[in-house]
């Protein structure tokens, strides 16, 4: 939260990919787009926009950062400025919408494949990524990259913070926990040397609580100023349902708990029935278990979410997109699949607002945060490490019991 006189004031915005460009708009850069988005997001009270500096574009080669893509960077961030909005650039992406997005050269082949598909030089590849936690080539590869584009946006007035990776635990695991510290060791220290004084974080994913990876919160606290976690909604078999809003603000405690450091609450909001143009039969088998909801439905969620997390003290909230996806980028990765991705923004992709939309323009920001009760935890932080696939659903069940 921000202070605001005596009352604290959370943050809302939202992740960013343009709606005609999504993943790719850094190689097919167009600013106009920007101008109706920053528009649309600061006349509908939205304080903070996360961007995501796809690694390939930024960072080609090895030893080399795109300077095109940093000035795109800073036109960015001026635009944003003009609008009175913050930003938050996002590093080494990395893993995003169920795709390990990676530079030729962070690609390793003939050692089997990863979890998820890799896309490298404008296709689908097989490899997996090298582990950035372990290979000092790459960390000097990313504290390269870190530096440049620090100086870049050194000084200005639109950066609101800095964050070292998207769901990175998607992408590769640290070979120990000393490896993790290491890195963000190295890292941290780059960014602090260029501005010391903002902020720094890390987008954990839901799947790190539901097992038993590394960094956890534990870890992450000691580098970072605040956690940022993602959460998937309809994927938490623990939770009641894909329109859970309690299981948004359990997951904020439990990191809370865990790490003893603020939580930003990111990728909140479910996909929404398409108004046009009409999804064929076709594609909404490609939805699987993923439900499309009535916008009114989604609004309701929303809203209901957000007076949680605020009476509870939640630092912030980032909406999963700030707008649906142009249908031109339906056949293209990762949309392709990912049909109910097309559909998760605070706005259609005609730019007319949803229901969620007007009521975050209309929503009270300051609260005076509630004292939190942890009756429901009976175990402490170091048990829960030891199986968090059991603790986790049942502490849930046990803070519905005392909600």
């Amino acid at each position: 939260m921000e202070k605001n006189g005596a009352r604290e004031r959370m943050v809302l915005g939202a992740n960013y990919w343009p709606a005609e460009k999504g993943i790719y708009w850094w190689r097919e850069f167009e600013i106009p787009p920007l101008h109706r988005d920053f528009s649309l997001a600061a006349e509908f009270g939205l304080d903070l926009i996360r961007i995501f500096l796809l690694w390939e574009d930024f960072q080609p080669e090895i030893n080399r950062v795109s300077v095109p893509a940093l000035k795109d960077l800073v036109r960015v961030a001026d635009l944003a400025q003009d609008r009175r909005i913050k930003i938050l650039p996002t590093f080494f992406c990395g893993h995003v919408t169920g795709i390990n997005w990676l530079p030729s050269w962070m690609v390793e082949r003939g050692k089997g494949e990863g979890q998820y598909p890799l896309f490298s030089m404008g296709k689908m590849r097989k490899g997996r990524a090298r582990n950035l936690y372990a290979d000092r080539e790459v960390w000097k590869a990313q504290k390269f990259l870190i530096h440049e584009t620090a100086d870049a946006l050194q000084g200005h007035p639109a950066v609101w913070g800095w964050d070292l990776g998207n769901q990175t635990s998607n992408l590769v695991n640290p070979p120990s926990r000393d490896s993790a510290r290491a890195w963000f060791e190295e890292m941290v220290t780059e960014l602090k040397r260029r501005d010391s004084s903002l902020p720094i974080t890390w987008g954990m994913d839901q799947s790190d609580l539901e097992t038993a990876r590394i960094p956890g919160p534990k870890e992450l606290a000691a580098y970072c100023d605040f956690i940022s976690l993602q959460m998937h909604h309809g994927q938490a078999k623990w939770a009641d349902g894909p329109m859970d809003e309690k299981a948004i603000l359990f997951l904020n405690l439990v990191t809370r708990w865990l790490g003893g450091k603020d939580v930003v609450m990111g990728d909140m909001g479910v996909p929404t029935e398409p108004l046009l143009p009409y999804l064929p039969e076709g594609e909404r088998k490609k939805l699987g278990e993923t439900r499309l909801v009535k916008e009114s439905e989604a609004e309701t969620f929303f809203e209901k979410s957000l007076d949680l997390l605020k009476e509870y003290g939640v630092k912030g909230i980032m909406a999963r997109s700030l707008a649906d996806y142009d249908s031109s980028l339906w056949d293209r990765p990762p949309l392709d699949e990912r049909v109910g991705e097309r559909f998760c923004g605070l706005f259609r992709r005609d730019g007319s607002a949803k229901p969620a939309a007007r009521l975050i323009r209309e929503y009270p920001r300051e609260r005076a945060p509630r004292e939190i009760s942890w009756d429901w935890v009976d175990i402490r932080p170091e048990e829960y490490g030891e199986d968090p696939a059991g603790h986790l659903p049942r502490l849930y069940r046990r803070f519905k019991d005392r909600f």
